[in-house]
C-alpha cells in the first residue's frame, strides 16, 4: 500500500505570510503519494494576491488544479474543501486521519484554536484533531510574538498540539530560499513521522550529515 492511501493528512493553510511553506509541503506530500485534504482560510486568498499577484480560485475543482500547478505535484490524491463547508468529511471525528498540519498559521487562527472556536472548516478540523487525540502541528509565522501570542501557543501545546515555528537553520548550508523553507517543512512533517524532504540531518559534533532524498523531486 502506498503512503497515505489508508488515512489522509489534513493540510490547513491560513492567511499568514509565507505561503511558500504550504506549497513546498504539498509538493513533497503529493510527490510521495500521500493523500491530502486541503482547506484554506478566507484570508489566504488575499495573501496569495499580495505575495504572488495570483488570484486563487474559490471552486474546489479549480483549487485542486491551482495547488498542483503551484506545487508542481501531479501524484498522490488531493481533495480541496471550501472553508465554509463545515459539513465536510474532515469536520467529523469519525473521519480518520494521520493528523493535521496548519502551515503557515496566523496568530488569529492560533487564538481561535486555543479558545476552542470553530468559525470555519479549518478551525473545526483542527479542533477535531485535538478532541480525538490525533496529531495537530501548527507552524506559526509571526514576529515578534506578543505575550498574548505566547500564551495562546502555550495553551495549544498543553492541549496536545506540536508547535513548529517557521524558523530555519543554517547548519545544513542552505543555498536557496527553498532550502530554508524545506528545513521548516521537514521538521514539521517529522512531527507526523513523515520523512519525504531531502533534509541534511545533523549527525554529531563532527559536522557530518545524512541526506534523505525526496521522492519524485
Amino acid at each position: 500500500m502506498t503512503p497515505g492511501t489508508d488515512r489522509p493528512i489534513i493540510l490547513g493553510i491560513t492567511g499568514a505570510s509565507g505561503l511558500v511553506y504550504a506549497v513546498r509541503t504539498l509538493k513533497y506530500l503529493l510527490n510521495s503519494h500521500y493523500s491530502v485534504n486541503l482547506v484554506a482560510s478566507k484570508a489566504t486568498y488575499q495573501v496569495w494576491k499580495a505575495e504572488n499577484n495570483i488570484q486563487m480560485p474559490a471552486e474546489p475543482e479549480k483549487q485542486e488544479q491551482f495547488w498542483r500547478e503551484q506545487a508542481d505535484a501531479w501524484d498522490g490524491k488531493l481533495t480541496c474543501h471550501p472553508a465554509t463547508d463545515v459539513g465536510a468529511t474532515i469536520a467529523s471525528g469519525s473521519f480518520r486521519t494521520l493528523g493535521m498540519l496548519v502551515i503557515p498559521c496566523s496568530m488569529s487562527t492560533v487564538a481561535k484554536l486555543a479558545a476552542g472556536l470553530s468559525t470555519d472548516l479549518l478551525e473545526r478540523a483542527a479542533d477535531v484533531q485535538l478532541k480525538e487525540g490525533r496529531k495537530l502541528i501548527v507552524v506559526p509565522r509571526e514576529t515578534p510574538f506578543s505575550l498574548i501570542h505566547l500564551r495562546n501557543l502555550t495553551t495549544l501545546a498543553e492541549a496536545g498540539a506540536r508547535i513548529v515555528p517557521a524558523i530555519p537553520a543554517w547548519y545544513h548550508n542552505p543555498q536557496t530560499i527553498e532550502d530554508l523553507v524545506d528545513f521548516v517543512v521537514a521538521r514539521a512533517l517529522d512531527q507526523l513521522d513523515i520523512d519525504c524532504v531531502p533534509l541534511q540531518r545533523w549527525q554529531g559534533s563532527q559536522g557530518s550529515f545524512t541526506v534523505h532524498p525526496a521522492i519524485g523531486d
